[in-house]
């Protein structure tokens, strides 16, 4: 990996480009510290310990890097651009005219690619409403219960809090510039790129809040992690090869076809979305709870609130750890199901003349490739749900009150997108030296 970054900063065209990324990640970095209009900086620092314990609250300020807890104009992060995706997504299978520009090729993915930026826009000022009222009515249920949390905002008049939405809502605007341009610019995919960036800037503190705890817990966890990053990489190179082979024909007087190629199935075909939906879902009833019966105010809360903030509101316990793996299990089949149609896949190889050795064209293709994808999709499934409570068997076993760094959503995202942007330079590296090998 080093030797291909090496290479890679003598090529004149890749250097450029990567510069430019990094330029980017540094603008990004930058926003993720500076403070929103109205809030008192000195005192969200205060705030810090002890927050973020709620799954959808951790989940959302691990995709902004940190900048939701500080409260800074990146605050939303990448999350509204995030959920954005996929609502279009599953919109592709309910609706016939997003399903219909998904097949109309680059054309048709230009189209989607606005309304995702619209509905982004739109989720933002959504997500950035609730922010500041819940910063301005309650901000011990973000930030923490410490006494110096009761009031961090410097101005509370309507004014400010319109202008706190629109500069969070503007952030999200210019982060997912930013991404676009890294994509048009720069090396990787944008988006991938700042949110493997989000996810990496917490993982040194992370470690060396462990640390603090002693050399032993220290050196455990590494070693935990180094084991779980050999198992993820591994798992995320893996792929189910089905055959496919191209029927001859003839042109002419000459045989066209014959060739073999293969189709690719990922063992982790969902990729991180399933701990995603897994994550905020748990988070509702605890969201639904703390509105109607806050927790420490002078109204004893009732029996379900109760029950919800015993058992869906602490991670490490039981219940909680046996609802996740479910709604994990769950979502990966669903999500699979929804973005991979064995039907479409079985059309084009009959449309292009080419067939799966021993099984018949059409139905029986879909049929066939349908099977072997649930049976990777088990796997799949099983893998993800363990990956996903790693944080928290963590959190019960270390001890720890920090989140896991080497688990969960975290770690899948560190090694897809690092391998995906690494796959991209080699690929680049490899055309310039067929050029100058033309040459």
């Amino acid at each position: 990996m080093l030797n291909v970054f090496g290479r890679a900063f003598r090529t004149p065209e890749l250097r450029n480009k990567i510069l430019f990324t990094l330029a980017i990640v540094a603008v990004f970095r930058l926003g993720s510290h500076v403070p929103a209009p109205g809030i008192n900086y000195t005192q969200v620092q205060a705030c810090q310990k002890g927050a973020g314990q709620q799954s959808l609250l951790g989940l959302a300020n691990l995709f902004s890097g940190g900048a939701l807890l500080q409260l800074s104009i990146f605050a939303l992060g990448i999350m509204p651009y995030i959920t954005a995706t996929i609502i279009v997504q599953l919109l592709t299978v309910v609706i016939p005219k997003f399903e219909q520009l998904k097949k109309e090729g680059q054309s048709g993915q230009t189209k989607m690619t606005q309304y995702t930026r619209y509905l982004t826009i739109g989720l933002a000022i959504l997500q950035s409403s609730t922010l500041v009222t819940a910063v301005h009515n309650n901000p011990q249920s973000i930030l923490g219960s410490g006494p110096s949390c009761a009031n961090i905002m410097t101005d509370g008049a309507m004014p400010t809090l319109i202008i706190m939405v629109l500069t969070f809502t503007a952030g999200t605007g210019l982060i997912m510039w930013l991404g676009e341009q890294v994509t048009e610019k720069g090396v990787g995919q944008g988006m991938s790129i700042l949110i493997l960036v989000s996810v990496a800037a917490r993982v040194p503190s992370e470690i060396w809040s462990i640390r603090n705890q002693g050399w032993g817990k220290f050196f455990v966890v590494v070693l935990m992690g180094l084991v779980i990053l050999t198992i993820v990489v591994y798992v995320e190179n893996s792929i189910r090869r089905l055959p496919v082979q191209y029927a001859k024909r003839m042109i002419g007087r000459r045989m066209y076809g014959g060739t073999s190629t293969y189709i690719p199935l990922k063992v982790n075909m969902a990729n991180v979305i399933p701990i995603i939906f897994a994550s905020s879902l748990l988070s509702l009833p605890v969201m639904v709870a703390q509105f109607t019966n806050p927790q420490g105010g002078t109204k004893a809360p009732s029996g379900w609130a109760e029950w919800i903030f015993n058992n869906l509101g602490k991670s490490d316990h039981p219940s909680y750890m046996i609802v996740y793996t479910l709604l994990n299990l769950f979502f990966t089949f669903f999500y699979v199901s929804i973005t991979y149609q064995p039907d479409e896949v079985a059309d084009g190889l009959k449309q292009s003349g080419s067939f799966i050795p021993g099984v018949r064209a059409g139905k029986a293709t879909s049929k066939y490739i349908n099977y072997v994808l649930t049976r990777i999709t088990v796997g799949g499934a099983i893998y993800l749900a363990i990956i996903a409570l790693i944080p928290l068997i963590a959190l019960a076993l270390v001890g720890t009150n920090q989140n896991f760094p080497f688990g969960g959503a975290s770690i899948i995202i560190l090694v897809g997108v690092g391998l995906d942007t690494v796959k991209q330079i080699n690929s680049k590296l490899q055309q310039h030296h067929y050029e100058g090998f033309l040459r």
